[in-house]
């Protein structure tokens, strides 16, 4: 089968978020089923330009149009890839090439994606690559399978379109004069892409992919509701019959405790509670936290974001101090306000609690490899990434059962069986800190059930070859449909 990947980033080229990471594994993954050839498509941004790892050879340019107005577009082939994906980048300097600073946040995404959209159609038309399947993800491809439909149906008669949710807060607004300044759509096909007098591009998308998914199967579930659609459940509600929910995988190579080279003792399933035990000390060492073998030492990796649950957190965080024997360790960065929370939690109790407000990727194996437990709390999660990171670890998630959580850690008892984790149904602050309370005294009073717990996470399997094979089973639906 012949599938075409389309997104605004992907690692290790080019990464903001959870997007970049699948775009790494998923590709990968399917490029190993047998008689697939996998294109991914990405921007080629100045980052990647201007990066001497990344070798291409040019395929040639030729004009978009955005608009009235026509728009230089080249394409540049990676060279080197090994593992059977090959890859294009979209060229402009206009768009993005020539600028520098983060991938997203200027004041024309719109027009930038809307381009980058019609160049992947354009591209494949004119190099003859037509792709059984065209899996397009969030927003910045969200115009794809609307193009695909109105304009470019004769150069693609049979390719069906899968359009894919990742994180449904962002739609790819624009003003109404959108879609005849830069669209250039027939006239027929506004009502798609209307909501409330303005463009909505994943609403178009929702509308006129073959197929809609998203990264877990709660999260499909759920945006059904108002609290998760951010104003789309209608929508969402009336795409059901084409909706379904694959949860993502990670990257079992790179995040591996036997073989992780940021760590300073590596260890797998048998050896765990030796490896956990020195990397532990290590970790309390490095962050300045007394080297305590015993005491429960809780962790957070997280972008400082409201949605992520620091409220709840900083809500239980003195209560817990003041109740529990335990100590805390946050890295990331993100809001000021809690960025300015933690420090001061910090300063108040330096012995217990470290805040890195920083962003630090070999910090975050290490505290995945010496945390004890690991909290997320989230407000909503389409699937999350850091609980299956922190679980392949052998570190015990206390979770909020939303989207992604509550289809990869299945709550536990009070002895720790049953389960891969630690779960609480209602978000609030008093929830969250009981169910942590259940996992503290796990730890404290069942050490060898809490060790059973952390063995039995290290034993699942969060690879990507599961939720690629389910991929497959949507692309041959689509194409039999």
């Amino acid at each position: 089968m012949k599938i075409a990947i389309l997104a605004s980033e992907g690692a290790p080229y080019c990464k903001s978020g959870g997007l970049g990471d699948v775009m790494e594994a998923l590709p990968s993954a399917l490029a190993k089923i047998k008689g697939n050839q996998v294109l991914l498509i990405l921007p080629y941004y100045k980052k990647i330009k201007e990066n001497p790892n990344y070798e291409v050879e040019d395929l040639g340019n030729f004009e978009v149009g955005v608009g009235w107005r026509q728009a230089y577009a080249g394409i540049m082939r990676l060279k080197g890839r090994t593992d059977g994906v090959e890859v294009w980048f979209v060229d402009s300097e206009y768009y993005f090439g020539a600028r520098p600073g983060a991938i997203y946040g200027d004041i024309d995404d719109g027009e930038r994606f809307a381009f980058f959209s019609k160049a992947c159609l354009d591209a494949m038309a004119i190099h003859g690559w037509i792709p059984d399947v065209i899996q397009c993800n969030d927003w910045q491809t969200a115009l794809v399978p609307t193009y695909l439909k109105a304009m470019y149906g004769h150069l693609f008669p049979t390719t069906r379109c899968m359009f894919t949710i990742h994180n449904i807060e962002y739609q790819g607004w624009a003003g109404s004069n959108f879609f005849d300044d830069v669209l250039y759509l027939p006239w027929e096909w506004r009502g798609c892409l209307d909501m409330n007098g303005a463009v909505n591009m994943m609403k178009a998308a929702i509308e006129t992919a073959d197929m809609v998914t998203t990264v877990s199967e709660t999260y499909a579930r759920e945006l059904m509701y108002p609290y998760y659609a951010h104003g789309l459940d209608s929508v969402i509600a009336n795409a059901a019959w084409k909706l379904t929910g694959i949860t993502n995988g990670i990257d079992v190579k790179t995040f591996n405790p036997a073989t992780d080279p940021a760590l300073p003792a590596n260890y797998d399933k048998e050896t765990f509670i030796e490896g956990k035990a020195a990397c532990k000390a290590a970790l309390q060492k490095e962050v300045g936290l007394p080297v305590e073998p015993d005491i429960p030492l809780c962790v957070m990796v997280t972008r400082l974001a409201g949605h992520k649950g620091l409220d709840l957190l900083c809500y239980i965080a003195r209560r817990l101090l003041w109740e529990e024997d335990v100590q805390l360790l946050i890295l990331g960065t993100g809001e000021p306000h809690f960025e300015a929370f933690f420090r001061q939690l910090a300063e108040e109790f330096p012995d217990r609690v470290a805040a890195k407000i920083t962003f630090d990727l070999g910090l975050a194996a290490r505290i995945y490899a010496g945390g004890d437990i690991y909290l997320m709390p989230s407000k909503s999660e389409p699937c999350g990434l850091s609980q299956m990171n922190a679980m392949r670890y052998g570190t015990v998630p206390v979770v909020h059962a939303t989207g992604g959580l509550r289809d990869t850690v299945p709550p536990a008892d009070e002895h720790g069986e049953g389960g891969l984790g630690f779960t609480f149904q209602s978000y609030n602050g008093d929830d969250f800190l009981a169910s942590l309370k259940r996992a503290l005294h796990l730890y404290n009073e069942e050490r060898e059930n809490f060790r059973a717990l952390q063995r039995r996470a290290m034993e699942q399997d969060f690879s990507w070859n599961k939720p690629a094979k389910r991929y497959m089973e949507l692309f041959k639906q689509m194409l039999e449909n």
